[in-house]
Order: structure tokens, then C-alpha cells, then sequence
């Protein structure tokens, strides 16, 4: 998955004009439903959102009412070097959010580029592949209709499947900040009509990111937030032969690196020559909770398992 940097924003002036206050009873009720939305950012990006001790993620939490966490840093969206935003609350305090963000990261990039003219600009959503068939609809009508309506450009990825239980798929939104509101309002409605994907919100992370999110409490601590009940945290040790380590450890570390973020488990490998008693297969210790390592160990087995199948071939 390629990675790709891009954020849009209008000014606080923009802002105000585009939440007017629900007009009737139905919209009012669907502003007050409880709902999240999911974004990437880049690391850099990301320390300009959190601000210095947390101060201006607080503000954007008190100006918004909603709850504003971040993957750790190192723990990407995988397949890129992105950590994920989740903004939870009602879809008004979702919304309002949202702005607030990318009116600062938008505005901070203007001043960069130094120019008048507001460019068109990309934000990915990361969406359950369970929701994403809501966003197409029937014949791919409902996505035509959100592009239409909104005028942004809307590409939802395939899943990729070369990441072991990724359940998520990245919506990419093209346009102006107007537009891209607009698209967002429509998906947004879209999701949270959706039972299962609004059941979610306290379980935001399908993979190592949601063992470590950041939470920024009222007065701007930030903390470990756990998304499942606290586990004991223990430690497996599996042999691995040595002719097959490299294909645990991947080229610069990034199959181990990838196995770690996406099952939250810490893996070390032991040195040359130290061997499981009797064999010739490396220690490769496996610490977290139960579930972690039993996902780890499983994806450590299918790197092993598929060189060791096209050998035999």
C-alpha cells in the first residue's frame, strides 16, 4: 500500500458556516447518534495534532466534545509508515473533530506551499471491510451517488490480504476541504446506520496498534488505553530452524517489525549458535497477552511453512 501524506481544511470562518444547527427532529436525532471515524496521518503530522504536552489535542477536545485517540508511535496503518486517528463521540462532535484537525493540519501545510490557491487534497479513511459494501451499495449506486453529491473523488482499496487478519479497507477521499466534508458527511450517515460498524467504536483496532493507543485525558495526560480487558502478559518460546530465521526476521527486520504491530506481541530472536536444546532451530521468544502470541506464532508458521512448500515444488 503505498503511503501518501495528504490533508485538507477550510478557515475557521469555513467552519462555522458548515455545521448549521438540524433543522428537524430526524436530523437532529442522527447528529446526537454515537459514532467514530478512523483516519491516517503521517508520524509528523500526527505530533502536530497531539501539540506540546498534549496541549492541543486537548483544545480540539474540549472545543469538540469528542474523544480523540492515536496509534503509538512506530504502530502504522500496515502496509505504510501512517499511524490512525479514531475521533469518537456523536456525529456532531465526530464532525466538528475532524474540522478542527484538518483545519490545522491544512493550515500549517498552506503556509508551507505559500500559495492562494486551495489545492485538492487526499485523506484516507480506514473503514471494516464489513461496512465498505453499505458505502458502494447496489451496483456501486450508492458511491456514485456520495460522488455526485459531494463532488470528491471517492476509491475504496481492495483488501489486502497479504497482511495477516487485516479486516480494514482505505477509503481515499479527493477534493477540496468542501467537498471532502461532504463526501465524509454522507459515509459518515452511511456507517453509522450500520449496527456492527457503530458497535465497534470501543474496539477501534483490528491489529498491534489497538493494544497501545494513545488516550488524552481532559487535562492532556496521555495514557495507555486498552481496548480489551487487561491479559497477563507471558512468554512462549518456539525453535525455528536457522536456514529459515531470515525469513522471520525479513529483510531489514520488516517481517518481524510487521508481526509485532499488527499482533502487539514482542519477539526476540536469539543470537547464532544459540540453539533450542538438541536441534538446530533458533529461540524465538513470543511476550503478550495469550491471544497475541497465539497470532504471532501463527504468523511466524505461515512464513516458515510457505518456503518451506516451495522448495518441495
Amino acid at each position: 500500500m503505498e503511503s501518501t501524506e495528504s490533508y485538507a481544511a477550510a478557515s475557521p470562518e469555513e467552519l462555522t458556516k458548515r455545521s448549521p444547527e438540524p433543522n428537524d427532529s430526524s436530523e437532529a436525532d442522527s447528529a446526537e447518534k454515537p459514532t467514530h471515524i478512523r483516519f491516517l496521518v503521517s508520524n509528523a503530522a500526527a505530533g502536530s495534532v497531539i501539540g506540546k504536552g498534549g496541549s492541543t489535542i486537548t483544545e480540539f477536545q474540549a472545543k469538540s466534545g469528542a474523544r480523540i485517540q492515536l496509534s503509538r508511535n512506530q504502530e502504522f496503518f500496515p502496509g505504510t509508515t501512517d499511524r490512525i486517528i479514531m475521533i469518537s463521540g456523536t456525529t456532531r462532535e465526530v464532525v466538528a473533530g475532524l474540522e478542527l484537525i484538518l483545519d490545522k493540519l491544512h493550515s500549517e501545510l498552506h503556509a508551507e506551499e505559500g500559495t492562494d490557491v486551495e489545492p485538492r487534497r487526499r485523506i484516507r479513511l480506514v473503514v471494516p471491510n464489513s461496512s465498505c459494501g453499505g458505502i458502494i451499495g447496489k451496483g456501486g449506486a450508492t458511491i456514485k451517488s456520495f460522488i455526485e453529491e459531494s463532488k470528491a473523488g471517492i476509491k475504496i482499496s481492495p483488501l489486502d490480504n497479504t497482511y495477516y487478519g487485516l479486516s480494514d479497507r482505505l477509503v481515499t477521499l479527493s477534493g477540496t476541504f468542501e467537498e471532502q466534508m461532504r463526501a465524509i458527511d454522507l459515509i459518515l450517515a452511511k456507517l453509522t446506520e450500520d449496527d456492527h460498524y457503530s458497535q465497534n467504536v470501543h474496539s477501534p483496532y483490528s491489529y498491534g496498534a489497538g493494544y497501545n493507543s494513545v488516550n488524552y485525558a481532559p487535562n492532556g495526560s496521555g495514557g495507555k488505553y486498552q481496548n480489551h480487558k487487561e491479559e497477563a502478559s507471558t512468554t512462549v518460546t518456539i525453535g525455528v530452524s536457522d536456514e529459515h530465521i531470515g525469513l522471520v526476521l525479513g529483510r531489514g527486520g520488516r517481517n518481524i517489525m510487521e508481526i509485532t504491530q499488527m499482533t502487539g506481541a514482542r519477539i526476540k530472536i536469539s543470537d547464532r549458535g544459540d540453539f533450542m536444546s538438541g536441534t538446530n532451530d533458533r529461540k524465538v521468544s513470543i511476550t503478550g497477552p495469550q491471544r497475541a502470541i497465539q497470532q504471532a506464532e501463527t504468523m511466524i508458521k505461515q512464513k516458515v511453512d510457505s518456503a518451506s512448500e516451495r522448495a518441495t515444488e
